[in-house]
């Protein structure tokens, strides 16, 4: 049947506002550009992190993949998961308070609970996506059963990073910071789509949320990113890979030949080295862990990498729409 009121603005949502209710449609706006762009990113996180694991651990190539709490954000980030990254449903699990609201995941294969202690326990990759009230309790019942191993990331933005750490005394944590900033088109670009996957199919929005030149009154910390390549250093870390294969991963996950030993630590004595026999020992050894508190919360060699080289970014910014574009095409 025709819908004679489409294309109406006569009947539209901001035809009943007055001249100081308009003034708010920027928060609406804010709303649902932090929505779509904290759902693509973590997207991009967990898409760097598996293609990793694929390359660095053959035996068990999947990350488990867990969510906490499923209101709006946490079933919006679900469902970008699974469709914007080719995540397999028995590879992700959502702790709920009313997980029998969750019928359209538990029919896709998804395992939903109310257990945030067993979900802890079995991610390599979890998801925080509870309001700030319930953080404290939330962190509190998990950070004992996290593995040393285990990425956190968390949307949850009253709380600062620091704080989150110590409540779960654990610091491999990702917390992204987003600015809002002075845009004449912040509006239009991210309420053209109603859901999150309609959004990461369209290239305007993909250009918008690029972490490295996002545009639409949106601005993220670029630490950000410096958390999330860290946390790829730490992953081949943990599976004892030497500093040198280390970095010929990295380069080859991103298709640059930027990585060096230097672009993610300081160290004096290695800048000294002159004798292929101690570079070789160098390179044959591990990277430390690396705290990803520290990474969001300081500068670092990569902060600094990553400020300077255009190539790098521009070879970031390709693989992050790449992945989309692979969404838009399915």
């Amino acid at each position: 049947m025709l819908d004679l009121t489409v294309n109406l603005t006569s009947l539209g949502f901001e035809a009943g506002l007055s001249a100081d209710e308009r003034d708010l449609l920027s928060l609406r706006s804010r709303c649902a550009g932090l929505t779509v762009a904290g759902c693509a990113h973590a997207v991009f996180a967990y898409k760097l992190l598996s293609l990793l694991r694929m390359k660095v651990n053959a035996e068990n190539t999947h990350l488990c993949v867990g969510v906490v709490g499923a209101g709006l954000m946490g079933k919006q980030l679900a469902t970008a998961l699974l469709r914007g990254s080719r995540l397999e449903p028995r590879h992700i699990n959502i702790s709920t308070r009313r997980p029998e609201r969750l019928g359209e995941y538990s029919n896709m294969g998804v395992a939903c609970y109310f257990d945030n202690i067993r979900l802890a326990k079995w991610a390599d990759m979890l998801f925080l996506c509870v309001l700030p009230y319930q953080l404290a309790q939330v962190c509190t019942d998990i950070g004992c059963h996290l593995s040393s191993g285990c990425l956190v990331y968390c949307f949850t933005s009253a709380v600062p990073l620091n704080r989150l750490a110590v409540l779960l005394d654990h610091s491999s944590v990702i917390k992204p910071q987003y600015e809002f900033v002075a845009c004449d088109d912040v509006n239009r670009i991210w309420l053209l789509h109603n859901q999150v996957t309609a959004a990461l199919q369209d290239k305007e929005v993909i250009s918008a949320s690029d972490p490295l030149s996002m545009n639409g009154g949106l601005f993220l910390d670029q630490r950000w990113l410096s958390a999330v390549l860290y946390s790829l250093l730490n992953m081949c870390t943990a599976q004892k890979l030497g500093s040198g294969k280390t970095l010929r991963l990295l380069n080859g996950l991103l298709e640059t030949n930027t990585f060096t030993y230097h672009s993610f630590v300081h160290s004096p004595s290695a800048s000294d080295l002159n004798n292929p026999n101690d570079l070789s020992l160098l390179f044959g050894s591990l990277f430390l862990w690396i705290s990803l508190v520290g990474a969001q919360t300081k500068d670092t060699p990569l902060t600094d990498l990553l400020s300077r080289d255009k190539g790098l970014r521009d070879c970031i910014s390709v693989m992050y729409y790449n992945i989309f574009s692979n969404l838009a095409e399915r």
